[in-house]
């Protein structure tokens, strides 16, 4: 890595011809690869955006979608860092639309979330978005109302470095990952909220319970069934939206469109990739093609060679390949859940195909998920026989059925004081610690249950990664390129607990939804703040945080990566330091959308420093609906 690294900034520095072709995208490269993305880029520093409704073509099948400029992913935005750009959005639809403009740092009233930082886009109304870039690298942009973004309202942007790129490219091509249904995403979210694993059909079977048997003899395959048994759970509950009703695409193309990149045999191609679904973390690999891993979440990284890697919902990576075969390869994004993919091709010649590789075996929920100590578990009946849903870290499945009347069962009820769940005075450092103690846990109808002996995660590649033959990315191989600007030790540090109740498809953030919060959760402008997460559900949530990027806690020391999404995995512990910089209130939500819809959504609000005055309210919003 040591001597990649200084060979790509030597390459950068004195590629003359090389360094200006990695500047001109793909589009402008090759002329048939202009018709390659379906994905029509606009430069420059104003833009005309329109939101309307079109119809979308999915592998021969036509469904109603939510488009910018009538096309799926919306148009590609190339910027200049140091630029100001204008945005003019014109609202077609007969609801309100807006977009936020994810990983950019902007003014809070630019930011673009109804209800937080602006009202919203009404219909026939045009809202015009200004500021300046202060960054270069991949982000993406979307659609922050209702579930728009499940339908087709996002796309990629591309910010060109002030300066020379570190990374050297002869071709590049944006990937933008993305899902859609055909049942449309209020029917999905309804019936969520009646049965929330009407989407899961990977149940494990009486076949499965031989295997196992078999592999672990008949005593421990049966505890594990009576132990899942007794929570009402599914160790296959990966995804509570799959290929069910799911299709999955790459810049808009399904599978069997099999969108195509063209390369020649030895140029480096650089693949910014989105993912930009709504509810789906892809595994990413192209069998037999290493990748260099060289940004993360639009900022660099020191490069770092892998053959797979998990992508949460609104991350993004930068990879370079460098195909020297004359031959195709296919770029595999398998769900976490593996119920299904999306596919694309890098070829020499348009028409080449590579094999596709077939579905692996799903992975299953383990104690590790549970945050159970592993040695509690034992391997004799008495242990498994006092195993009960608090010792599991979760509450007793609801008796009731789903008639949404029990205003109390359904979380309107009493909830914890919001001081006791972190969002009041610091904590004791250091936060890094991932043992045992543990600070007061959120209560409620909607936690079912709390991760006992919650553990860092950040070493492990991801759901279904941990065994595979290659190298597969972990979190702790990431070390940004440049220095951490602020290297303080946090002076301050808030612990939020990821709370569910996913039999009434409840999710939240310390117990509470938005809609019953009472407070922001506050930071202030400068400050040196570590945030902690527990995540007390079954299930991986990538948390993104609006306005600032922050350094993931991984080992590093003066070069943490910077991202501003992160994967928070099952009974995972895990923290990040931030100085927040930009005053005002900034969301702070689940990027898996039904989630964020569900409740899984806060605000954060940076307060000015002492003695600053505070800048005007811009927002115009009106309470703190969302």
């Amino acid at each position: 890595m040591f001597s990649r690294r200084h060979l790509l900034k030597a390459g950068a520095a004195l590629g003359g011809t090389l360094a200006i072709s990695s500047l001109r995208p793909a589009w402008a490269q090759s002329g048939a690869a202009a018709n390659l993305s379906g994905i029509r880029p606009l430069s420059g520093s104003v833009f005309d955006l329109e939101v309307g409704r079109s119809q979308v073509n999915i592998d021969g099948r036509s469904g109603p979608a939510i488009t910018v400029n009538g096309q799926v992913p919306a148009p590609l935005l190339r910027w200049r860092e140091g630029d100001e750009v204008t945005l003019r959005v014109h609202n077609r639809l007969d609801t309100d639309t807006s977009i936020h403009w994810h990983g950019i740092l902007l003014p809070n009233e630019m930011d673009g979330v109804p209800g937080v930082t602006f009202p919203g886009i009404a219909p026939g109304a045009t809202f015009t978005y200004r500021f300046p870039l202060r960054q270069a690298g991949t982000y993406w942009y979307h659609s922050h109302s209702g579930l728009q973004e499940q339908m087709g309202h996002y796309g990629p942007i591309i910010i060109e470095p002030r300066g020379t790129d570190p990374v050297t490219h002869d071709r590049e091509y944006v990937i933008v990952l993305s899902d859609y249904t055909f049942e449309g995403p209020h029917t999905v979210f309804e019936r969520l909220m009646t049965v929330s694993h009407t989407y899961n059909y990977q149940q494990r079977t009486v076949g499965d319970f031989f295997r196992d048997a078999s592999r672990n003899g008949f005593a421990n395959a049966w505890r594990d069934r009576t132990m899942w048994g007794r929570m009402r759970m599914s160790p296959t509950d990966i995804s509570d939206v799959t290929a069910a009703t799911l299709d999955y695409l790459i810049n808009g193309h399904g599978p069997a469109d099999n969108w195509t990149g063209l390369f020649e045999p030895g140029e480096r191609v650089r693949l910014r990739i989105i993912n930009a679904s709504a509810m789906t973390i892809f595994n990413l690999r192209i069998p037999g093609l290493p990748m260099t891993v060289v940004q993360a979440d639009g900022l660099d990284v020191q490069p770092v060679e892998i053959d797979e890697f998990q992508i949460g919902v609104a991350e993004t990576y930068d990879v370079v390949v460098t195909p020297r075969e004359d031959r195709a390869y296919t770029l595999m994004a398998e769900t976490i859940d593996r119920s299904g993919y999306a596919r694309a091709t890098l070829a020499p010649r348009m028409g080449m195909t590579a094999p596709v590789p077939a579905l692996r075996e799903r992975p299953t929920l383990t104690m590790t998920d549970m945050a159970m100590d592993h040695g509690s578990m034992g391997h004799d009946t008495s242990t498994a026989d006092t195993v009960d849903h608090a010792a599991m870290g979760h509450g007793p499945a609801p008796a009731s059925g789903h008639d949404g009347m029990d205003h109390a069962a359904m979380g309107h009820g009493s909830a914890p004081d919001h001081a006791a769940m972190g969002h009041g005075s610091g904590h004791d450092m250091p936060a890094s610690d991932t043992g045992p103690q543990r600070h007061d846990h959120p209560m409620g109808p909607g936690v079912a249950g709390v991760a006992e002996r919650p553990t860092n995660r950040l070493h492990e590649p991801g759901l279904g990664l941990e065994n595979v033959a290659h190298r597969a990315l972990a979190y702790t191989d990431l070390r940004s390129l440049e220095p951490n600007p602020d290297q303080r030790p946090p002076g301050r540090e808030i612990e939020i607990h990821l709370t569910s109740n996913m039999e009434r498809y409840m999710w939240s953030f310390d117990g509470r939804r938005f809609s019953e919060v009472v407070a922001p959760i506050e930071f202030t402008q400068g400050e040196r703040l570590r945030v902690t997460f527990v995540n007390d559900t079954m299930m991986v949530h990538p948390i993104h945080l609006h306005g600032m990027f922050f350094e993931v806690v991984n080992g590093e020391t003066s070069h943490k990566p910077r991202k501003h999404t992160i994967n928070v995995k099952p009974g995972e512990k895990l923290s990040f330091d931030v100085t927040p910089e930009d005053v005002g209130d900034w969301a702070f939500h689940c990027h898996l959308l039904y989630h964020m819809h569900a409740g899984m959504f806060q605000v954060v609000r940076v307060q000015p420093r002492a003695n600053e005055p505070e800048e005007p309210d811009h927002s115009g919003h009106h309470g703190m609906h969302h």
